[in-house]
């Protein structure tokens, strides 16, 4: 690579034109080349964003020798094969969350990455944030005491539609891993990997999951306790217990611009907003990492996307949801 870094971006959809607004505000990195299975598609993402080249299928975004790293922004089904597509040919790989549909799936690309010697992560955008970054020092700092307890909410009513990929399982919808990822990694971030699973939830019609809650039991008596639904507006709130004090993430608990931290000196309100889209922190950390010769980030660590991807997969096996090709 020289100075800047090349992207490629797989699947012009929603969240892949907010990672491109993301980069144009972001140094040292340029977006050169886009690919859908649907050429047309690729071709009117290009001329949006003046991107220079596109391409009607994957494969051929992989054969590109002037692309870097390829951000997937495809549906969940194909994170696993569309990482594995892009490590074989060279690439280093941003994947949108989930980082797969299931554990043994992601299994399988981090041992690809490594053994290519890749650079891949799990496009957890929350984990950059400044207000992430400002939770992760009041609680590095001491100030709540040792972390106990989080309880996390994110989800809203949207209307039944079979083929919206939240409903379609064959797409790996469902509000887990869209929605319920979120109050789940602030779990694992604050309190670790859990060592037991407790859920349930309701399956509607299309077969996943629009509601569900859970208890994430982690080490020394530890707790997790999230929702997560797609039939139900939520508070879309955080709250962190520890033995000296808490900390509050208001709405949307994903991407708040400030925190409220209570302890023995009172309340303090930490703003950490931030201007333009918020995607684009997880690509300095990308650019970051790359620069340093790093082949994955310690903010968010592939073991740690693995875990994620098992308490997923704990979840949904007690709610009984599984996807096409799943035994």
């Amino acid at each position: 690579m020289g100075d800047v870094v090349r992207w490629g971006v797989a699947g012009p959809g929603a969240i892949s034109t907010r990672f491109v607004e993301g980069m144009q505000q972001v140094d040292g990195g340029t977006v050169v080349a886009v690919a859908s299975r649907a050429k047309e598609r690729a071709e009117a993402f290009a001329e949006r964003f003046d991107i220079e080249r596109h391409y009607g299928s994957y494969e051929d975004l992989a054969g590109d020798d002037g692309v870097d790293v390829v951000y997937i922004g495809t549906p969940h089904s194909r994170h696993a094969a569309d990482s594995l597509l892009y490590i074989a040919a060279g690439k280093h790989v941003l994947c949108e969350k989930p980082f797969t549909l299931n554990a043994a799936q992601a299994r399988e690309v981090v041992a690809a990455a490594r053994d290519r010697n890749r650079f891949v992560m799990e496009a957890m955008w929350t984990r950059f944030l400044p207000s992430y970054r400002a939770l992760s020092d009041v609680i590095g700092e001491g100030r709540i005491g040792e972390p106990l307890l989080v309880e996390a909410d994110f989800g809203w009513r949207s209307p039944v539609v079979p083929t919206d990929r939240h409903f379609d399982l064959a797409q790996g919808g469902g509000a887990l891993l869209d929605l319920g990822i979120y109050p789940v990694q602030l779990c694992f971030l604050v309190l670790g990997r859990p060592d037991a699973v407790v859920a349930q939830g309701y399956v509607g019609s299309t077969g996943v999951d629009e509601q569900l809650a859970a208890v994430l039991h982690h080490p020394g008596g530890r707790l997790g306790v999230v929702k997560t639904a797609l039939r139900v507006p939520l508070t879309c709130t955080a709250r962190i217990a520890g033995t000296d004090g808490t900390i509050d993430l208001p709405a949307f608990m994903h991407c708040p611009d400030h925190i409220t931290v209570r302890d023995a000196s009172g309340e303090e309100r930490i703003d950490a907003p931030w201007e333009g889209e918020g995607l684009r922190f997880q690509v300095d950390e990308v650019h970051r990492c790359l620069a340093a010769g790093l082949r994955e980030s310690d903010r968010m660590p592939l073991d740690e996307s693995v875990a994620i991807a098992e308490t997923l997969d704990a979840i949904r096996a007690q709610v009984g949801v599984r996807y096409p090709g799943e035994t």
